[in-house]
């Protein structure tokens, strides 16, 4: 066992090798924390808070309301949300109903969101008023048949609810929206009296030998580029849920709060921050977007002791100039996921807060935790970490999958475990591409050292291929974060007549700073090889 899995040895003390999974539904999650810590805060939201009990209650009667509507088991409903209570309350009553839920960035654009409503055969979509235009828009070449809207202030504070239409028509974002039988008000749905009891596995919730049915359909550029739906099923979600929290080892069920600005649409805030937090009965603090004013006042008003994010958030606090003054000494551990963790940002995020910064892997394929550096014990700069309980990784040849690679040789990043989608929502063929005997193919280019700890080298599709040689992107971008002056950077291959592709990068100063695109290539030709160093340099105020 120690052979074939080095990792085990630098779990922490009281991480379990393998762990024992309840068959359940994701939604009782929630049913069990609000039976258990009925009274404690489930989530904060401006100021107003929702209690467990009274987020059951409003999660099912948001449930009795899609079966009232004509919702049926396996019917997808789509989430148009930010992080509000309302995901939640939509999220889980769906689930409850019996449905599958689709999440969707409410940032998209017409067009992809015309794309994966037609893909998933979404019937009912749930949605913010300032979304509902693009839905209505796209909704004649849809299957759509009823949208629910909702606006941001409904969990508001009383006198913030009342104050906010007059802001949005100030600054013209206020929609009129016609309400009609097939266009419902959020808030009249969750009001109308509870008529069914979704509780306990009752009503059209999955029973327990349909828990390998999808639970959410998640969507992602995947391993091959081509937008499609990763089907999570009830079974993956718990399971990945449960490998996440038996991670943080001072965890204790009824405690702790989490800073939760990650997006909840988002596999990484789904689990990481969503259902970890609802599964252990913890107190979610929620953002609606990555506002640095509205972090700090967050973290200085409600000491989160969790803070899931990904490495801009931590080097947008790292960099802002009231963050010495800003309290948040609070923060015991946060997982860096979702792209590379620089060394740099995690050693002073680290100064800054007293508590623990770690690197963490995963996809959305995956629902999505596969990888973690402990957050007490041995982690490795760089690293990914390690494997998390019931899940296995190895190294394989990128172009024949069947030859497994050795210590340190570099190859593409295989996974197993229970927390691996069984396939991408009617592609069969792209599904066969990357699940191979219960083994997903992430597409990523990685190595494993004698610990067991994983490096992500890159992409296997982002290689750039200059005069014959191979460029892992990844490389560059770590050169240029040790620049004193660069704040971030991205490095792509371009066309080049002569080597075929050229590296180019894209770079964001730190404010106040200053260099110059002779400067930036100077820097990287003291640190790499000169067929990796880029052959031009443009300057941006941010990174998408």
């Amino acid at each position: 066992m120690s052979e074939q899995r080095p990792w085990l040895k630098f779990y922490e003390p009281g991480v379990p090798q393998t762990l024992e999974y309840p068959e359940i539904a994701v939604s009782e999650f929630l049913d069990q924390s609000a039976a258990r810590f009925p009274q404690h805060t489930a989530t904060v939201f401006f100021g107003a808070r929702l209690t467990y009990r009274r987020l059951q209650d409003l999660a099912d009667r948001f449930a009795a309301a899609l079966i009232r509507l004509g919702v049926r088991a396996g019917d997808r409903v789509s989430l148009h949300l930010p992080n509000c209570p309302q995901f939640l309350i939509a999220y889980y009553g769906a689930l409850k109903a019996g449905a599958v839920v689709v999440p969707f960035n409410p940032l998209y654009v017409e067009r992809e969101i015309e794309h994966q409503l037609n893909d998933s055969g979404t019937a009912v979509a749930v949605t913010l008023d300032l979304v509902f235009p693009k839905l209505a828009a796209v909704r004649p070449r849809t299957p759509l048949r009823t949208i629910i809207v909702t606006s941001i202030n409904e969990f508001f504070p009383p006198l913030l609810r009342l104050l906010y239409p007059l802001k949005a028509r100030r600054e013209g974002h206020l929609v009129e929206v016609p309400w009609a039988p097939d266009v419902r008000r959020f808030s009249e749905l969750v009001a109308a009296p509870l008529n069914h009891s979704l509780r306990s596995g009752s009503g059209q919730a999955p029973a327990q030998n349909d828990l390998g049915s999808p639970a959410v359909l998640l969507y992602t550029g995947g391993t091959t580029g081509v937008p499609k739906g990763a089907a999570l099923s009830h079974r993956n979600l718990v399971c990945n849920t449960l490998q996440a929290r038996a991670w943080f080892t001072q965890l204790r069920p009824g405690e702790g709060t989490a800073l939760a600005v990650i997006p909840f649409f988002h596999s990484y805030g789904m689990t990481s921050a969503m259902n970890l937090c609802v599964s252990n009965g913890s107190r979610l603090i929620l953002l609606p977007r990555f506002q640095i004013e509205q972090v700090f006042g967050a973290i200085s008003r409600y000491r989160p002791t969790m803070f899931p994010g990904v490495p801009t958030m931590y080097t947008a606090i790292i960099h802002h100039p009231q963050a010495q003054q800003v309290a948040m000494r609070s923060i015991q551990a946060c997982i860096s996921g979702a792209a590379p963790l620089p060394g740099e940002v995690q050693t002073r995020f680290e100064a800054l807060t007293g508590g623990r910064l770690v690197e963490g892997y995963g996809l959305t394929e995956t629902s999505p935790v596969t990888h973690v550096n402990p957050i007490q014990g041995t982690r490795k700069l760089g690293s990914i970490g390690v494997p998390i309980p019931d899940t296995e990784a190895r190294i394989v040849d990128a172009e024949h999958s069947d030859r497994f690679l050795g210590i340190g040789e570099v190859g593409e990043l295989a996974i197993r475990g229970p927390q691996v989608m069984a396939g991408y929502w009617n592609h069969p063929q792209e599904t066969s591409q990357v699940v191979r005997d219960g083994w997903l193919l992430t597409g990523d280019i990685a190595r494993m050292d004698a610990d067991g700890f994983f490096y992500i080298v890159d992409r296997k599709k982002d290689l750039i291929i200059s005069g014959g040689l191979n460029i892992f992107p990844r490389e560059v971008e770590e050169v240029l974060y040790a620049h004193p002056a660069v704040l971030e950077a991205a490095a792509i291959g371009v066309r080049d007549e002569y080597r075929g592709e050229a590296v180019k990068v894209f770079v964001v100063l730190k404010p106040g700073a200053a260099a110059t695109a002779e400067e930036i290539i100077e820097y990287c030709r003291q640190h790499l090889a000169r067929f990796k160093v880029p052959q031009a340099v443009e300057f941006r105020e941010q990174l998408p």
